[in-house]
C-alpha cells in the first residue's frame, strides 16, 4: 500500500543533511510552508543552497533560516525588499552568495529540469551583466542567451489538501512555485493544510500528481 503520509514536519525533514539544495515554494509569504521551514531549522541542517523566489521576509520562513546562519548560497529573482534585513545582513557581511536570476528565468530553468530538457535559450538578461560568460545565440533576428536547468535535492512546499498518494491541489495563488519545484526536486515534501482520503479529490482539480510527491504531512485541519 502506497502511504507517503508523515506524522510530523519534523520526520517529514529527516534526512536533508547539509550542503543539501533545497526549492522553498512561495511567492513572498503567498504559499510559504512555514511548518517546515521551522522543522528544517530545528533539524540542523547546515551550508544549505536555497531557491526560491526572494530571500525572505520579517522574521519568519525563508529569512529565519538566513537568520540561523544555515544558508550558504541563495538562488532567487527579488532578493532586497523593505523586511529583507537578515538577508541583506548576511550578505554585507559576506556570509551568503547570491546568484541573480530574473523572475521568468528562474520560473522556465525550475520548468526545465521538471522537464528533462538540457537547457534552454531565454532573451531576458541578453546584453546585461547577467548575461556575461554565457552563450548567446540569434534566433529568427532576435538575441538570446542560454541557461541551463535549476534542480535541487528537496523541494518544500505547500497544498491545500493531498491525499496518502501524494497529490495535491492548491489554493489560488499559494499555488505559485510549487508545482514545477515538485518537478524539479529529487524528494518534494508537501505540507497540507487537509489529508483526505483516496478518491476525495476531483481528478480534474489535481494540480501536482503523487508521482512527483515523496512525502506529505498535514498541518492544522482535520485528518
Amino acid at each position: 500500500m502506497i502511504d507517503k503520509t508523515q506524522k510530523s514536519c519534523a520526520e517529514a525533514v529527516a534526512g536533508i543533511g547539509d550542503g543539501a539544495t533545497v526549492m522553498i515554494g512561495g511567492f513572498g509569504t503567498a504559499g510559504m510552508p512555514d511548518e517546515l521551514i521551522d522543522a528544517l531549522i530545528a533539524h540542523g541542517a547546515k551550508a544549505l543552497t536555497l531557491i526560491n523566489n526572494n530571500a525572505g521576509n520579517g522574521d519568519a520562513g525563508v529569512a529565519a533560516l538566513i537568520a540561523h546562519k544555515r544558508v550558504r548560497k541563495i538562488i532567487c529573482s527579488f532578493p532586497r525588499q523593505g523586511d529583507s534585513w537578515h538577508f541583506d545582513a548576511a550578505y554585507k557581511a559576506g556570509e551568503i552568495e547570491l546568484e541573480l536570476v530574473p523572475q521568468g528565468n528562474l520560473a522556465a530553468r525550475i520548468h526545465a529540469a521538471g522537464s528533462g530538457l538540457g537547457a534552454i535559450f531565454t532573451p531576458t538578461g541578453y546584453g546585461t551583466e547577467l548575461a556575461k560568460g554565457k552563450e548567446t545565440r540569434e534566433i529568427d533576428g532576435k538575441h538570446y542567451v542560454l541557461d541551463y536547468p535549476i534542480k535541487a535535492d528537496f523541494a518544500l512546499i505547500k497544498a491545500h489538501q493531498g491525499d496518502r498518494w501524494g497529490n495535491l491541489v492548491y489554493r489560488k495563488t499559494a499555488r505559485n512555485f510549487g508545482p514545477i519545484m515538485a518537478m524539479a526536486a529529487k524528494t518534494t515534501i508537501a505540507q497540507v493544510g487537509e489529508i483526505v482520503e483516496l478518491g476525495a479529490l476531483d481528478p480534474e482539480h489535481i494540480v501536482t500528481p503523487g508521482i512527483f510527491v515523496q512525502r506529505v504531512v498535514q498541518v492544522g485541519g482535520t485528518k
